[in-house]
């Protein structure tokens, strides 16, 4: 088994909720009927099955019919997860733009979501749409980890509240706030090459003084991306592109 990352190129992967050491695997279910029915996969083509955990399987497909994909295994890797480990705070975009937020997020590498009901926030997810909001929200990140072809999928955590947030904020290596009237730009900033970093978007109303001065208050830096003014869901993924710019992509 290996440690080093496949060279996964065009071929599809496909997640899995266990993925056994066997030298044959079937995909099944929506995922089996998605490879045979619209990805029309043949025997003969190469494939790789994740478990989400960093766990990947190489194969071929030997079949593909009603019961769905059978894979014979040439080769395993464990992938370490990545470093460091970035967490994305978001609040609660309004209609689809909260999936939108993950999907842009995840492709960019986000390890952990947090949805977070913030002051100004427009939707709220009441206690009885709370499974359902992040349902919703870690089908998008699975979606988006396949696209992507991510080893590990990203955690989607159930919502924080304000509080709860600069209690977590207090505890990492480096935390960001986006805030548009920052002076100090992300750019300056010394970003961590282990440990954890935390970014902190707001939302459509943006962040009230209240929370800006929790989120200091418990060690974060309010920082600016450049002098566009992006909308919440697609300021999570600037900022990440940003940040793995000097650390992962090296």
């Amino acid at each position: 088994m290996s440690t080093e990352a496949p060279e996964l190129d065009g071929s599809p992967l496909f997640l899995v909720d266990e993925l056994p050491d066997v030298p044959e695997l079937l995909v099944d279910g929506q995922e089996g009927r998605h490879a045979v029915d619209v990805l029309r996969l043949q025997s003969g083509e190469r494939v790789h099955v994740g478990d989400g955990e960093g766990t990947l399987a190489e194969g071929e497909v030997v079949s593909a019919g009603p019961e769905g994909l059978r894979v014979v295994v040439r080769n395993r890797f464990e992938v370490p997860a990545p470093t460091p480990e970035f967490v994305l705070v978001q609040a609660l975009p309004k209609g689809d733009r909260g999936p939108l937020a993950v999907d842009l997020a995840t492709e960019l590498g986000v390890d952990r979501i947090v949805p977070w009901q913030a002051s100004r926030c427009v939707t709220r997810w009441r206690e009885d749409r709370v499974d359902k909001g992040v349902a919703k929200w870690r089908a998008a990140a699975r979606a988006a980890s396949k696209q992507s072809r991510r080893p590990w999928l990203p955690e989607v955590t159930e919502p924080m509240s304000t509080r709860e947030v600069a209690g977590m904020l207090a505890d990492v290596e480096l935390a960001v706030v986006l805030h548009e009237q920052a002076r100090r730009p992300l750019a300056e900033l010394t970003v961590p090459t282990s440990g954890t970093v935390v970014i902190v978007v707001g939302p459509e109303g943006g962040l009230t003084d209240g929370e800006v001065v929790a989120f200091r208050a418990a060690g974060a830096h309010p920082v600016r991306l450049g002098p566009e003014v992006l909308r919440t869901s697609t300021a999570g993924a600037a900022a990440l592109a940003a940040l793995s710019f000097g650390t992962r992509w090296r």
